[in-house]
């Protein structure tokens, strides 16, 4: 890598700007953690619910292809309220949806519940990023981002493996009611200290205006296309990393969370770490190294055979460090495409693009993947293989998107 491009001064976080980006991660760590659940709970779901892995799909699914729908219908009026009071009425109606989980007795019941929780928590999303990209300048958006991975880590760390406790010794209720309730008090929280802040967008002469604007501007498609590639790398794997675990490795339900600890813990450390280099170094150049590395992962967690705990535990640890790694510079790249007077109404497509492309990537790994003669999970090898050739297509997207925002007035010059 080159010298830093920028000076220490412009790198440091203004306290204010710590202090709204933490609550936001706080936001961020109960939807993210909510959306997380399901996918270590995919072989007690498949056992209660007699589903199978396409059915589970459905189960991932239905969370984000409705948080996608519900993002395109946001960006008509995300850029028409004041930040504060959308974020908070959308977490009130999130905290129902995720209380209505723990409720659910059948699985169309659950698939109605997870299709409310997603679409609330994408709207969640969206406006969460919005808002943190509005509150810190370009210099520092790499470890804005990095801070909001925090939550990722934080629900891999306390959420996952707490849920799956929960799961394990009252039942699977558990996890939902916790979150649910723990929603509840984070809502407080952003109703008592996080700041009002009146966007200022176009006057849109029709209601349907802000898809226009958006969808006009041609680096903007680029911006889209670039979120799908990073989907389809990551999200055609995850899902299935549990059930591939248990029924075909043999882990047990009482080692699993140890997985999520450890993948987790070392994500926190390097979340920051990772967008303060993002910053130092230039977006472009840091995804892209991280995207080679985590190539590795992907492939070993794909073909990973019957081995000792300790090497599951580092395959795992190494695919969460990398996999979502990737993420901080990839999406303060998408996040400095958008046009700065409607950034809200790009950020809500952008979501409903990410949330779209993740689960259309987990249909896709589901229709790769076959259930063996004892429930063992047939053809996740090829699975790795579309990651990865996702992976490569993202990279060399990554230059061209990167050319069309130094075009832009302004465009940030940190390559």
């Amino acid at each position: 890598m080159s010298a830093p491009s920028q000076t220490t001064s412009d790198l440091t976080l203004l306290p204010n700007e710590k202090r709204v980006l933490y609550l936001l991660a706080l936001v961020q760590f109960t939807h993210i953690a909510d959306f997380m659940i399901m996918m270590p709970l995919g072989p007690q779901f498949m056992a209660l619910f007699d589903i199978d892995p396409v059915h589970f799909g459905w189960l991932v699914s239905s969370y984000t292809l409705c948080a996608a729908a519900a993002g395109i219908g946001g960006s008509l009026f995300i850029d028409r309220w004041e930040r504060k009071r959308l974020l908070c009425v959308l977490y009130l109606c999130f905290c129902a949806a995720t209380l209505l989980c723990a409720l659910a007795n059948h699985f169309w019941i659950m698939l109605f519940a997870r299709g409310l929780a997603g679409a609330f928590g994408g709207l969640l999303g969206s406006l969460v990023q919005t808002m943190a990209l509005e509150h810190v300048p370009p210099a520092r958006r790499g470890q804005a981002m990095g801070l909001l991975m925090l939550a990722f880590s934080a629900s891999t760390i306390f959420g996952v493996p707490m849920g799956l406790y929960l799961a394990a010794y009252f039942n699977w209720r558990a996890p939902f009611l916790f979150l649910g309730l723990l929603s509840v008090l984070v809502l407080l929280v952003a109703l008592r200290y996080l700041p009002r802040r009146q966007p200022t967008p176009p006057n849109f002469p029709h209601w349907w205006s802000p898809w226009v604007y958006v969808l006009r501007v041609p680096r903007h498609w680029l911006a889209f296309l670039f979120v799908i590639l990073l989907m389809l790398s990551g999200f055609s794997v995850i899902p299935y990393i549990s059930v591939y675990l248990v029924n075909n490795l043999g882990l047990t339900a009482h080692d699993q969370p140890l997985l999520y600890l450890a993948g987790g813990a070392a994500t926190f450390m390097t979340a920051r770490l990772i967008g303060r280099l993002a910053d130092q170094y230039g977006k472009l150049r840091v995804y892209r190294v991280m995207a080679v590395l985590a190539c590795g992962p992907l492939l070993a967690m794909t073909h990973l055979p019957v081995v000792p705990l300790w090497v599951m535990v580092v395959v795992c640890t190494a695919f969460f460090v990398f996999v979502s790694g990737r993420m901080i510079p990839g999406m303060a790249l998408v996040g400095m495409a958008a046009q700065p007077d409607i950034r809200g109404s790009f950020m809500s497509l952008q979501s409903s693009v990410l949330q779209l492309g993740s689960g259309l990537a987990a249909l896709a790994g589901g229709a790769l993947l076959a259930h063996g003669e004892h429930e063992e999970l047939i053809h996740y090898n090829r699975v790795g293989y579309l990651a990865v050739s996702a992976t490569a297509a993202a990279i060399l997207l990554s230059g061209y998107l990167w050319r069309q925002i130094q075009r832009m007035p302004g465009g940030e010059k940190n390559d």
